[in-house]
């Protein structure tokens, strides 16, 4: 049996990375909900699952199908 590689439910997580707005490693954020956190660096990105270390409140895991983090320029 052959997997139907144009079926529109079927995600790989190389096609989550490109839908969270390129968010990688290394890059700063802020979670709009959580201004007082302070700025946070991507530490990892696995699919929609971000780890991000927030000056004020440490290492986060961060669903991006939830929130929308702000990246900082």
């Amino acid at each position: 049996m052959t997997q139907d590689h144009h079926d529109p439910h079927h995600r790989h997580a190389d096609s989550d990375r490109a839908f969270f707005s390129g968010l990688e490693p290394g890059q700063f954020v802020r979670h709009p909900g959580q201004p007082e956190w302070g700025n946070g660096q991507i530490q990892s990105v696995v699919g929609s699952r971000i780890t991000v270390n927030f000056t004020h409140a440490g290492k986060v895991l961060v669903n991006a199908r939830v929130i929308s983090l702000e990246l900082i320029d």
